[in-house]
């Protein structure tokens, strides 16, 4: 049996403007679990980029700019098709993308409106507690990557390398449990034989709240954020983080909130100290069915005009 789905939603920017949304989604609350701290916390300690990922989606997740409309088709066999329509501004572009699922192993296809075809292989336990990850992008050649990633009750591993003549080589380690993580990466350029960056970072983590700090760009920027739950149920929570460039001596501290008004309907807004403010309210019109609208304003030019997106999806 194949089930039609049609999606729209808006592409991420790193300005979070405006956005309408409309997707699918259960009969449930609309409280993300991935904002739910105890929800994801698993054996071990996670990945490194799991590090402050909670403050981040609280922030950025779901604040869009673009209009997007999709349609999807899920089929017994396992094979799911989605075809993409994005506009943004006067220009827009479309993709068709597959996915496939067997037993440990998902492969995704994407192929655009700008002839490029994106593969991905994803094959989970080949070794015990491991997850290896290979893709390509064509007619780019040299965009082939191949990742590994081990867990472990105490400590996560991931090495990833571009398949090129010139190969790039990314590793992370994070030690610790669920509750506290110590973790850092570094990328290193095998034909120049230097560091393309090295991160630290430390997580603290409780049914109710969880704090992070990052020492990135190669120890020239420092963050730190903070997310608790305001109610046992976790239908709010508040967020901050105040980003640190020592080279230019630039802070940017910005505070965030969420709200769950109900099963049906949850609120978002965030401030920084740049007075850029955005906001945005999701509700499940119908079942599967989920409308965002968000928006964002600069308090310091308000005869500036905000910005708006859109976003709809439609599953069985």
């Amino acid at each position: 049996t194949i089930h039609p789905i049609f999606v729209v939603t808006t592409k991420e920017s790193s300005e979070a403007p405006p956005c309408f949304l409309l997707t699918a989604s259960p009969r449930k609350s609309l409280y993300h679990p991935s904002l739910s701290i105890s929800a994801n916390m698993s054996k071990g300690p996670g990945l490194f980029s799991d590090i402050g990922k909670k403050t981040k989606d609280l922030l950025t997740k779901d604040y869009f700019s673009d209009q997007k409309f999709s349609v999807s088709t899920y089929s017994d066999t396992g094979v799911a098709l989605t075809s993409t329509a994005v506009k943004k501004g006067g220009h827009s572009t479309g993709d068709v993308a597959a996915q496939y699922k067997y037993k440990n192993t998902t492969i995704d296809v994407k192929v655009d409106t700008e002839s490029n075809i994106s593969t991905t292989l994803t094959v989970t336990e080949i070794l015990p507690s491991t997850k290896t990850i290979a893709s390509f992008k064509l007619p780019d050649y040299n965009s082939g990557k191949l990742e590994v990633q081990y867990f472990h009750h105490h400590a996560t591993f991931t090495t990833a390398i571009a398949l090129n003549q010139s190969p790039a080589v990314d590793l992370s380690a994070t030690i610790g449990t669920p509750a506290i993580a110590f973790g850092a990466e570094a990328g290193y350029e095998t034909t120049s034989g230097k560091f393309t960056k090295y991160t630290a970072g430390i997580s603290v983590t409780k049914p109710d709240s969880c704090a992070s700090i990052i020492l990135g760009d190669k120890g020239d920027t420092i963050k730190a954020s903070y997310v608790h739950h305001m109610d046992q149920l976790k239908k709010s929570a508040a967020v901050g983080e105040i980003t640190r460039k020592f080279s230019t001596n630039e802070n940017t501290f910005t505070v965030g909130g969420l709200y769950a008004v109900d099963n049906l309907t949850v609120v978002k807004a965030k401030l920084n100290n740049h007075g850029k403010l955005g906001a945005l309210l999701q509700h499940e019109v119908i079942p599967k069915s989920l409308l965002t609208i968000s928006s964002e304003f600069d308090t310091k030019a308000l005869d500036k005009t905000p910005r708006f997106g859109l976003a709809l999806a439609l599953k069985p």
